[in-house]
C-alpha cells in the first residue's frame, strides 16, 4: 500500500508541468515516482536536471540502465527494478544484458567493471578499496567515467529510498528483487 499517494497531474506545482510533459514525450506517460517526487518540486527538479546531466555525459544510455539495474537491485527497489528493466529493453539492452546487470554485471568487460564498480560503491557505500579503483581503471574507465558512475548511484539511491518510503505503486511491467 503506497503511503505517499503520486500526485494528480492537474494539481501538480506549476514547476513540475514542464518536467512531467517531457517525461510524458519519453516515455508516452508520467511514472508514479515522479509524481511522488513532484510533492517537493525542488527535488523533482533536481532529479530531472542531474538525469539530464548524465544523460549527456560519457556513459551511453545502455550503461546507465545498467548502472540503475545493479543499484535497483542491490537496495531492492522493486519499482526501479521495473522501470529500468522496461526503459532498458527500450534502449537495446536483451533480457540476458537486464539480468547479468541486475546480478552485478554486463557481457563486455569494460561495462562488467562499471557495474561492479558501482554495485560495490552501493553496498561499499561509497568506502571502495585502492584494489577496486584500480580494477575499473584497468578496464579502462578514465577518472571521468568513475565520477558518472558514482553521479549514477546517488541518482538512483535518490530514487530508490523515495521508492522504498513512499512505497510507489509500480506502474511498468513488475519485476521483483531477487527474482
Amino acid at each position: 500500500m503506497s503511503r505517499l499517494e503520486p500526485i494528480a497531474l492537474a494539481s501538480a506545482d506549476a514547476k513540475s508541468q514542464p518536467i512531467f510533459a517531457a517525461l510524458n514525450a519519453k516515455l508516452g506517460f508520467v511514472p508514479n515516482m515522479a509524481r511522488v517526487l513532484a510533492y517537493s518540486p525542488a527535488a523533482l527538479d533536481g532529479y530531472a536536471k542531474l538525469n539530464g546531466a548524465l544523460a549527456g555525459g560519457s556513459l551511453n544510455a545502455k550503461v546507465r540502465e545498467q548502472l540503475a539495474l545493479a543499484i535497483a537491485e542491490a537496495n531492492l527497489c522493486g519499482y526501479c527494478l521495473s522501470a529500468h528493466s522496461a526503459i532498458g529493453a527500450k534502449v537495446g539492452l536483451t533480457t540476458a544484458e537486464i539480468l547479468a546487470a541486475r546480478q552485478g554485471g554486463a557481457p563486455d568487460p569494460k561495462s562488467d567493471a562499471l557495474v561492479k564498480f558501482a554495485r560495490t560503491v552501493v553496498l561499499q557505500k561509497g568506502e571502495v578499496s585502492d584494489a577496486t579503483l584500480a580494477q575499473v581503471r584497468a578496464a579502462g574507465a578514465s577518472d571521468g567515467e568513475i565520477v558518472e558512475v558514482v553521479a549514477n548511484v546517488a541518482l538512483n539511491l535518490l530514487t530508490n529510498y523515495v521508492n522504498h518510503v513512499a512505497r510507489t505503486p509500480i506502474d511498468f511491467p513488475a519485476v521483483n528483487p531477487g527474482s
